[in-house]
């Protein structure tokens, strides 16, 4: 059971008041994650349905921003979403979901007689499953450059053909975990704060990504939202990896 009313509480669901705008906001941005994902062009990008969100530092806001994105997905007709907390070290998202005790990736890492069904759970959002965090374990990097990480990556990605799989990351320039899944993703959202992070933190954040990767950028908090309208204290935009060059 996800608790909307203890998401909101710590900042995870947007006030009452602007509920609709911010939905509104993620309707656009989640169209060129499907785009890619189901598009023409899914064929060539082996693991177009799976999309890490990440951010240059802390406090960017990826977290919100992979929750809401996730939710968003979870609305569309004809999509399911699997959200799967890949901040091992840090499940927060996990603890605000109320699963940090459930076993979940790092189980499944560990144990290769289990399967991914085994570990995802229901929830009471229709369309919306998770993939909790599992137990800490301080080898996690090496769980996640496994081949069996590999293993887990297939089967999620071919689980269905209409699931779309959210990755909440690390921090690219905080974790080595971040950059071990990078090479796993078929998609990258990196989450920018306008005014706190400094532009060459998210230029080094991208050099950690291949450039064959479907990169784009959700600049939050924006006084100017990039091809999205704003609303009050929550303004979200798209760009691409060029933008931030420029």
């Amino acid at each position: 059971e996800l608790d909307s009313a203890v998401l909101r509480e710590n900042g995870y669901l947007a006030p009452r008041a602007q509920e609709r705008q911010i939905a509104e906001q993620y309707r656009v941005l989640k169209q060129p994650i499907l785009k890619v994902a189901f598009g023409e062009t899914a064929d060539r990008n082996e693991f177009a349905n799976l999309v890490m969100v990440t951010s240059a530092l802390p406090g960017d806001g990826k977290t919100f921003n992979c929750i809401n994105l996730a939710l968003s997905i979870a609305h569309e007709r004809d999509i399911d979403a699997l959200f799967v907390d890949a901040d091992v070290a840090r499940p927060h998202a996990s603890e605000l979901f109320g699963v940090h005790n459930e076993p979940g990736l790092t189980d499944l890492l560990k144990d290769e007689t289990t399967r991914v069904a085994d570990f995802v759970l229901e929830t009471n959002v229709d369309g919306l499953s998770i993939l909790p965090a599992g137990q800490p374990d301080h080898q996690s990097t090496e769980l996640l450059s496994s081949k069996r990480m590999k293993q887990v990556v297939r089967e999620l990605s071919g689980s269905s053909p209409n699931h779309l799989i959210v990755f909440d990351s690390p921090p690219l320039l905080v974790t080595s975990e971040s950059r071990v899944l990078t090479s796993y993703m078929g998609q990258i959202a990196m989450v920018v704060c306008a005014g706190k992070t400094p532009q060459h933190a998210v230029l080094d954040a991208l050099d950690n990504i291949d450039d064959s990767k479907a990169i784009n950028l959700i600049f939050n908090q924006a006084t100017r939202s990039v091809g999205v309208s704003g609303y009050a204290d929550y303004q979200y935009g798209y760009g691409s990896k060029a933008e931030v060059q420029d």
